[in-house]
């Protein structure tokens, strides 16, 4: 069992749970049937929506103008999100009370590989991850976007901010409505209808701080003629750089080592830099890199050393030892890494339709959606190459003796001096073209039924650039003889090679010679396209006459067909990229037909017991192209008993086709550390153990240490033979909603919580390199010397570098349950209307396995994964104004359990309080402008710090990153709107 308090021992959380519970707020399930035409009723119903009224329904392609569905969805207005300072639709989905709590790819996450490449913003729900959730666009799908091989979701960049209306959050699986994606939930976005003449708006966020201020300029147009209407929107959006250097919190990460000998005091067991009798900041555990810094053999117990010119005796006069926490590891140039990724994007928006009054009064009606993004991160980069021995480059310390072990350079010497130089920053950059086009017909069929067909193609091209040096051109600037004149020349002159600087106090400093660097140091770029395309026809309306009324019915089919071509630089292809990653194409096409349908039976209404009574069912039937067939079902009901009781559940069966990356995915390598070799130090263990006798079997002695990174290669699962099959999972659903009469006086009250269950099973996802290299190692040894099993994906070379082949495979499990409390009161005080909106996520569990042998491991409660979030949002309008408070909470949370820690004795900082921020803000509407103005985190809470040293969390400074937390601080925002 983890060690955590419970809430309602914890008087902060209880607290504040307590006042979110009594303090009312409504469920707003409103949801939206994009695919008829708008009607007068229906604009009706939906402003209604936002004063707790009824709208149609997101989860269903039936239209049902109830405040009840069978399904839980959550909505946020544009009103809410302009009252809570978001700049972009981007942030506002990915904040808690969307994502309740869990963790987002977002703008911090720059300087790691992700789906999607650098720069993408990215929605996952329940935590189940971004390509298990399906975005919408007025109810039809957003193709992935971003660049890299693996793009597989769709980018929240893309989305028309300007010209959203509403986004609907259907938190329940879905694939028999909306096919593959739609396993977590469906997040719909519709966009605002009825737009006549123009209107402008310009929004500021201004950080108190500095860095990663944001600002949005949009244009909104549209007319509406007897026939024809048409609306659209064009904005530009940019935000800003955040360094490391801009916050304070982030500027020195520290050890966070206790002493245990003092108590209970975070910080005292930390290295102490004798240069300012302070706890070092960046330490090789805490995001420092060793530069200015010489490798050698060991000699003299030492085999790392430092320039300083007042060291005149021993073997290396002019260096001193330096160990593993005095060495050089802080360079300013890391102050200068992105916290936040600057980002420009320009977003064009378009839809209409013309009524052409035939073939049932139809309409044909159109959309378009283009982005083009610009985004760039600043990172730090060390440059560690080798001398080899007799290089003359040596100069006076060509005595240098060789590493002990047969490490080589591409020059085919051992080493005798590796360095470790701080190079500087350097800059990643993405350019990413979207577009999305569609066209189809809507009209009758008949008095009662109608149809719709339409087809959709969206296009992402992205190229990316970044800096690298490339290893061919490194080794012939090494590869030199003297030119006779104090210099030295290029063996192999070719490509204008410019000869290596002397190993020397200079170039550990980094003062490097600007020829050699342009040489050696190129810009790189690469292609991303991905394509989509599809055509549905859907006919929906009524069936039959039941007791509670008309059963309805919905039937469609539809056709998908989706394509990646990831072409990396020709230096990635052909690894040439030193130290960096390298890349082989993807390319692939995958495609799918379904037929599907829907019906929903009204069984009983208005009768003692049963003010309504619905049974709704739906199924679909997919072939795809990659993976074969599928059928997936879905099951609800909606009882309400009296007016103010009702009761709802669902239960249904989803699937997740691989993503195109998952399945072709060319072989990309990434590193391990040098201690992940099995055979490090295998000499000291029993030499009757598995292990002992694979790594002997190798050849290697049993002094063997490893000094070079283990490689591995990610490959799609299609291009190694594992046949990968769509993930299938279960969604279990049990709901109440009550929604009291206590007359007029008192106020509209609602209040509803949902029990979620939802469990993935044959989950697409990668071994992993280091289970892979223990499972061979440590396995039999007959297997070992076949090479079967797992040993098939690994190799040796010549200089004992492993390599590892990471594939795709239908391997996780993945679970989770947890309960949605949401509660909204609505009532006249005064002058004006007060309201109250209260949402609270409470995740009961959050487990995983790989294997189907292996346990389920549970997360919840664990670091970044909150077991409760909870958000409070109370506004008062009067007249022309209205005032907002918000406060937004992620429940604390502690890892020591889980790594087997003791709290009471544990060396590190494993748990995170509370953490707690409070927005406010004002409001003012005129006839023809409005103007917004507040402040964000106006208490400017820091995030919460933990021990980065324990080497098991991703830190910015001492802070997780965790999406749930502001790294922004205090921040100011205007917006002001003005229609013409």
């Amino acid at each position: 069992m983890i060690n955590r308090k419970s809430l309602s021992r914890n008087p902060l959380s209880f607290a504040l749970a307590t006042a979110m519970v009594f303090a009312a707020s409504a469920p707003v399930f409103a949801q939206d049937s994009s695919t008829s035409t708008e009607t007068k009723e229906e604009a009706a119903a939906k402003k209604k929506a936002t004063d707790l009224g009824t709208v149609t329904v997101t989860g269903s392609r039936i239209s049902r103008d109830v405040f009840n569905s069978v399904s839980p969805v959550q909505v946020v207005t544009r009103e809410e999100t302009t009252l809570a300072g978001f700049n972009s639709t981007a942030a506002a989905l990915q904040s808690n009370s969307v994502t309740a709590g869990s963790s987002q790819i977002n703008n911090s996450f720059g300087g790691y590989v992700t789906n999607g490449g650098p720069g993408a913003n990215t929605l996952s729900l329940r935590g189940l991850g971004a390509t298990r959730t399906l975005i919408l666009l007025n109810g039809r799908r957003i193709a992935p976007a971003g660049s890299r091989g693996s793009v597989g979701s769709a980018d929240l960049n893309v989305l028309p901010s300007a010209m959203v209306d509403r986004v609907e959050i259907l938190k329940d699986g879905a694939s028999s409505i909306y096919g593959s994606d739609a396993v977590a939930g469906v997040v719909n976005i519709i966009t605002r209808k009825n737009v006549d003449g123009v209107e402008f708006e310009f929004q500021h966020n201004a950080t108190e701080s500095g860095g990663g201020d944001e600002t949005r300029y949009s244009l909104v147009f549209g007319n509406t003629g007897e026939r024809s209407h048409f609306s659209g929107s064009y904005e530009n959006y940019r935000r800003n750089e955040m360094t490391i250097g801009d916050r304070g919190w982030a500027s020195c990460p520290m050890d966070r080592l206790r002493d245990l000998d003092v108590g209970d005091y975070f910080g005292s067991g930390d290295y102490i830099d004798p240069t300012t009798g302070k706890s070092k900041c960046f330490t090789l555990d805490s995001g420092g890199v060793t530069i200015n810094t010489l490798g050698t053999a060991t000699f003299s117990g030492a085999n790392r050393w430092r320039p300083n010119p007042a060291v005149t005796t021993g073997r290396l006069p002019g260096y001193e030892a330096v160990g593993y926490y005095d060495r050089d590891t802080f360079d300013p140039g890391l102050l200068k890494e992105s916290l936040v990724s600057p980002a420009e994007t320009h977003t064009l928006f378009f839809q209409g339709g013309v009524d052409l009054g035939v073939m049932g009064d139809a309409e044909f009606y159109y959309e378009f959606l283009g982005s083009k993004r610009k985004s760039t991160q600043t990172g730090y980069r060390q440059l560690s190459y080798d001398y080899s021995v007799g290089n003359p480059l040596l100069g006076n310390l060509s005595t240098l003796p060789a590493f002990a072990l047969p490490t080589e350079t591409s020059n085919g010497r051992n080493v005798a001096a590796r360095t470790f130089i701080g190079f500087g920053n350097d800059r990643s950059k993405q350019n990413v073209d979207f577009y999305r086009a569609t066209a189809g017909v809507r009209g009758s069929l008949g008095s009662e039924w109608n149809y719709d067909f339409m087809v959709s193609h969206a296009d992402s091209d992205a190229d990316y650039t970044f800096n690298s040096f490339l290893t061919n051109r490194l080794a012939q600037s090494l590869n030199v003889v003297s030119d006779g004149a104090g210099g030295f020349s290029c063996v192999d002159p070719s490509n204008g090679c410019v000869a290596a600087p002397m190993l020397n106090a200079q170039t550990l400093a980094g003062n490097l010679p600007v020829a050699w660097k342009n040489f050696v140091y190129t810009q790189v770029t690469g292609n991303t396209t991905y394509k989509e395309s599809t055509a549905n026809l859907n006919v929906n309306g009524p069936l039959f006459d039941m007791p509670g009324g008309t059963a309805a019915g919905a039937f469609g089919i539809e056709y998908r067909k989706a394509k990646i071509d990831d072409t990396p630089s020709i230096e990635s292809i052909n690894r040439n990229l030193y130290n960096l990653t390298s890349s082989d194409p993807t390319r692939g096409s995958d495609s799918v037909w379904e037929a599907y349908g829907e019906i929903e039976l009204p069984l009983l209404s208005g009768v003692t017991a049963a003010e309504e009574l619905t049974f709704n069912a739906s199924a679909r039937y997919t072939d795809y192209k990659s993976y074969g067939d599928d059928t997936t079902y879905k099951i609800g009901g909606l009882w309400t008993p009296v007016k103010w009781l009702s009761f709802r559940a669902s239960y249904g069966t989803s699937y997740r086709a691989p993503a195109l990356f998952e399945q072709f995915l060319g072989a990309t390598s990434g590193f391990l550390a040098a201690s992940s070799d099995p055979c490090n130090n295998y000499g000291s263990r029993n030499p009757t153990t598995p292990r002992y006798i694979n790594c002997a079997s190798e050849g290697l002695p049993t002094s063997f240490t490893a000094t070079n990174s283990v490689r591995v290669d990610s490959i799609g699962g299609g291009l190694v033979g594992a046949n990968l099959k769509a993930e299938t999972s279960t969604a279990k659903t049990i709901g109440m909603v009550i929604q009291p009469e206590f007359g007029s006086g008192f106020g509209d009250l609602s209040f509803a919580v949902d029990y979620y269950d939802i469990e993935v099973e044959n989950g697409v996802a990668q071994m992993g390199a280091s289970y892979i290299l223990s499972t061979c190692y440590n396995g039999t040894t007959a297997d070992f010397a076949a090479n079967n099993g797992v040993c098939r994906l690994i190799s040796r070379s010549a200089n004992n570098t492993l390599t590892v082949q990471n594939g795709y495979a239908n391997l996780a499990t993945d679970k989770v349950r947890g309960l949605d409390f949401t509660t909204r009161y609505v009532r006249d005080i005064g002058p004006g209307e007060f309201r109250t909106n209260i949402q609270i996520s409470r995740f009961l569990e959050q487990s995983g396995k790989v294997f189907e042998d292996d346990p389920l491991v549970d997360s919840n409660g664990l670091i970044n994964n909150p077991k409760f979030t909870g958000q409070l949002d109370l506004s008062y309008k009067f007249k022309e104004w209205r005032v907002r408070y918000g406060l937004n909470w992620v429940d604390d949370m502690s890892s020591y359990a889980y790594y087997e820690e003791d709290p009471a004795t544990s060396a590190y900082d494993l748990a995170v309080p509370n953490y707690i921020t409070q927005d406010f803000s004002v409001q003012y509407t005129a006839d023809k402008w409005q103007a917004t103005a507040g402040v964000r985190n106006f208490a400017d809470k820091e995030p919460p710090t933990i021990s980065p040293g324990a080497g098991v969390y991703n830190t910015i400074g001492n802070s997780p990153l965790y999406s749930g937390y502001d790294y922004f601080g205090r921040t100011f925002f205007v917006n002001l709107s003005k229609k013409f």
